[in-house]
């Protein structure tokens, strides 16, 4: 985005996946998916509104919550943004059918843009969706709330707690 480098594929009602993969080369040439495990979407914030705008991807599958330029973004171009669960690395490369394309492998394994086809892609939990409701911030907010008076009792019931 900061460099202004077209794209080599187009992302228009696409989605992409914040993920860092291993992916084997097989002998005939193509590749295989061994593990796709979903990273943490937070820091691509500074940067999503703007390629939702210029991208017009409308699914962004990551780790844990966005921040309001990527709530903002989903609003405005109605994408949402999605949670890969932890810890499902394999099952989500299960669900890799094909491997179809390769780009900017000069950039190593976890950086190259992967192009997959992928069937019933999942599971995954909205956590931004089209209207600007954003799961996490809004959990965060509650669970804030509910979280000094909880502390309070505790710390009548163990001194040690300042």
């Amino acid at each position: 985005m900061e460099q202004k480098r077209e794209l080599p594929v187009d992302l228009k009602g696409g989605a992409i996946f914040h993920a860092g993969p291993i992916v084997r080369k097989k002998d005939d040439g193509k590749f295989e998916m061994v593990s796709i495990g979903p990273t943490t979407s937070m820091r691509m914030e500074k940067f999503e509104r703007e390629f939702i705008k210029e991208t017009g991807v409308k699914l962004i599958v990551g780790k844990g919550g966005m921040g309001p330029e990527t709530t903002a973004g989903c609003q405005e171009h109605k994408a949402v943004h999605a949670i890969f669960p932890g810890g499902c690395a394999v099952l989500a490369a299960t669900l890799v059918e094909e491997i179809e394309r390769a780009e900017w492998q000069d950039l190593g394994m976890p950086e190259t843009l992967w192009v997959n086809r992928v069937r019933e892609f999942g599971p995954l939990i909205i956590s931004i969706d089209t209207k600007g409701n954003n799961l996490i911030e809004q959990n965060k907010a509650s669970f804030n709330a509910k979280k000094q008076p909880v502390i309070d009792r505790i710390k009548r019931q163990v001194g040690f707690i300042k």
